[in-house]
């Protein structure tokens, strides 16, 4: 099979296989309790106006992550056996695969990230579920110092053994940062995976937003040349899919923050990687407004005695607070993610050419 062949046929097997395995894996939360809980205690004071926004969604399964990052690393040791296994399924299925989605070179790093960011939210997960803490300010410290070690390892991993010390800003320069490339890591990777679980509060909103910037990234790898990596994307675009089917208002489930979290971290070292952080920056520009509204709220309420500049954060719950229907929120916010992330492939496909004419 051609390169392209083998993307599509692993959207369409992983959008086939969460779709199937969902409804199954909700009657098993359901059963196991593993219901969302809406509290009003906040990381800065109260929050007793989103609290009763949402409180109807009190007890909607949440956790769904399981299924999710279970179905990828299945795909990915499927992809194991057909590489080893090669000739035996040419001869029976008519269709051969020569690389598996297990390659040094291209899915280690990604894969890491997905499965090493995931367990760090793990137990904050299961905490919420099982409300166990009154207050989440503890517990949101220690998450940081994790993420932030797991950052500088991923950082002077990049820096040391893969030699990058630049920066692409695209139709001026490269900026050559050397050393200073291992705290811009770490600074992009923790500040990208926190804005997702920041914008992960209407239902189907930061799915579809991943949804996007997935698509736009698994174009650019294609193009790249990184066909495993893309490969992957398009799994993680499947199962975005099939989540939206079940997420979008009325959500029959939830990701938690796991989801959220390890996916825009993921997206964050593809970024790196292909070398188009700024493409990530503008296709991810949603993200990072909601993060800059909390960032605006809570600076505002420290030094103006509790004043707020919104009714709530972040920007989307503002929105809903003075009157916007959940529905036309995430609508909204989609078509500007659909619009930032044209531009964003626009100027991806753009550098690779003027790289390649270089």
């Amino acid at each position: 099979m051609n390169n392209l062949t083998i993307l599509l046929s692993y959207l369409i097997i992983a959008f086939w296989l969460t779709f199937i395995v969902i409804p199954y894996y909700i009657r098993f939360l359901n059963y196991f309790r593993l219901g969302k809980t809406i509290r009003e205690e906040a990381l800065i004071w109260k929050a007793t106006e989103f609290a009763k926004l949402h409180k109807k969604k009190t007890g909607t399964p949440t956790m769904g992550w399981g299924i999710i990052i279970g179905i990828i690393f299945i795909l990915v040791f499927v992809s194991i056996l057909f590489q080893k296994y090669n000739l035996f399924f040419e001869n029976i299925f008519w269709f051969d695969i020569k690389y598996s989605l297990w390659n040094r070179n291209e899915t280690y790093l990604a894969l890491f990230t997905l499965f090493t960011v995931g367990c760090i939210w793990l137990v904050d997960d299961y905490m919420n579920v099982r409300e166990i803490g009154r207050t989440k300010w503890l517990w949101a410290k220690i998450k940081m110092i994790l993420l932030i070690i797991f950052a500088s390892i991923g950082a002077w991993w990049f820096y040391s053994k893969l030699w990058y010390q630049s920066i692409h800003i695209p139709f001026f320069w490269i900026l050559n940062v050397e050393f200073l490339y291992i705290p811009l890591f770490v600074l992009i990777v923790v500040a990208m995976a926190n804005s997702v679980n920041i914008t992960d509060g209407l239902d189907g909103l930061a799915g579809g937003l991943l949804l996007f910037n997935y698509t736009v990234y698994a174009f650019i790898t294609y193009q790249r040349g990184l066909f495993i990596l893309a490969a992957l994307c398009m799994i993680i675009v499947g199962t975005l899919i099939a989540f939206l089917w079940f997420n979008i208002k009325p959500a029959k489930f939830y990701m938690g923050d796991i989801w959220s979290l390890s996916l825009w971290a993921t997206l964050a070292i593809m970024a790196m990687m292909t070398d188009t952080l700024m493409v990530l920056l503008i296709t991810g520009s949603i993200f990072i407004g909601e993060t800059m509204s909390v960032i605006l709220q809570i600076t505002s309420k420290k030094l103006r005695n509790g004043k707020k500049i919104f009714r709530i954060a972040p920007f989307h719950h503002h929105l809903e607070a003075i009157g916007w229907s959940e529905e036309t929120i995430v609508m909204r916010l989609w078509l500007i993610g659909m619009i930032l992330a044209s531009i964003g492939l626009i100027i991806g496909i753009s550098l690779l050419n003027k790289t390649t004419l270089l």
